[in-house]
């Protein structure tokens, strides 16, 4: 009989990374398994035993050892030779797959599935993993690179104001969610239980709507916000009003905002005139993602109006201020990190792509 294993040893760093990857959900399971019995083998556990804990054969477990004795962390991911999973069809019928799925479309489609992919070259459904070659026929990214003259001038001056804000001021990404609409379910809707979600009718009735103005401060992450009936400037004005009034006097007021016409009416140029410590920056056109507000809006429809149901304007208004309160009341800013010459190089990028597919 042979004598028992001697304890694998490991240093702290392994020992550290090894439990990690016990515990990780996200690699493949081989990995998980092998962490295991690496850390048992740590412990002077016997590999037969360690073989019945884990579920694997005492071979599995001597040649696990080894190998970590020999390549150490590295050899966790590698496969040996003429073990793993064969190939199913040849690599010429990979090849061809590839080809039709980033070259073509099926007669009257936009895009392959499986078994369009299947029945073209002559396999199994099954056999079509497009995860494996990296490839998602079945997704499509949606983009858009702006095309205004002035977008370097306007990009370096908003991220300006993220990554250095002026002293002795206050930046506000400010927008309009407009049209926002008081939709009550044509039914009642049932609540979570153990086993079941939620549920609420897909149709609906319209009573009307409201549009929010709101105001995000990028250094505290507070927003100031007024739900008014309509989107003119009569409502930016006084929404500005509000503003000047929530803002303590002796800080300016850097204002980022879109190119909308309503922000830049004759009456709005009136009011800038006589309220020098406003100052406008707009945000290239097709490029609400540079404004801050936005991301606040895409919270407020996630945690408050996609579900909501509204049986009036009056009861839409008085949960989007319930929103806003509870917000405001522990909020957290956003953190911007890109610098203008990392968007702008991306950008770049974007538009050299453009300009090959054109030609």
């Amino acid at each position: 009989m042979s004598a028992p294993a001697a304890a694998l040893p490991l240093s702290d760093g392994e020992r550290e990374t090894l439990e990690r990857l016990a515990r990780a959900q996200s690699i493949p399971h081989r990995q998980v398994l092998q962490a295991r019995v690496l850390l048992l083998a740590a412990d002077g556990v016997a590999n037969a035993v360690i073989a019945d804990e884990v579920g694997v054969t005492p071979t599995t477990v001597r040649a696990w050892r080894g190998r970590f004795a020999e390549d150490g962390l590295s050899g966790l991911e590698k496969i040996r030779q003429g073990r793993g999973r064969k190939p199913s069809i040849p690599e010429e019928t990979v090849a061809e797959i590839v080809r039709l799925t980033t070259t073509s479309t099926p007669p009257g489609a936009t895009h392959w599935s499986c078994r369009t992919m299947a029945k073209r070259v002559g396999v199994s459904s099954a056999t079509v993993i497009w995860s494996d070659l990296g490839l998602q026929p079945h997704r499509v990214n949606t983009f858009k690179v702006s095309t205004d003259p002035k977008f370097e001038d306007k990009l370096i001056d908003v991220v300006g104001l993220y990554l250095n804000p002026p002293e002795k001021a206050i930046v506000l990404c400010m927008d309009e969610k407009s049209q926002i609409q008081a939709l009550d379910r044509t039914q009642a809707s049932l609540p979570m239980v153990a086993g079941r979600a939620g549920t609420m009718t897909h149709d609906y009735k319209r009573n009307g709507t409201t549009t929010l103005f709101a105001a995000l401060d990028v250094l505290t992450g507070t927003v100031i916000g007024q739900c008014l009936a309509r989107h003119r400037h009569t409502e930016f004005l006084k929404f500005l009003t509000t503003i000047d009034r929530e803002v303590p006097k002796g800080l300016q007021v850097h204002l980022i905002l879109d190119n909308y016409s309503t922000h830049k009416h004759a009456e709005v140029d009136r009011w800038l005139q006589r309220h020098t410590r406003f100052h406008l920056h707009f945000t290239p056109t097709s490029s609400s993602w540079l404004n801050q507000i936005e991301r606040w809006f895409r919270d407020l429809t996630d945690k408050n109006l996609r579900r909501g149901i509204f049986a009036s304007v009056p009861d839409l208004i008085a949960s989007i201020e319930a929103y806003l309160n509870a917000h405001n009341a522990d909020p957290t800013p956003y953190v911007w990190t890109a610098t203008a010459e990392s968007i702008l190089a991306k950008v770049q990028r974007a538009r050299t792509k453009l300009q090959q597919v054109v030609s």
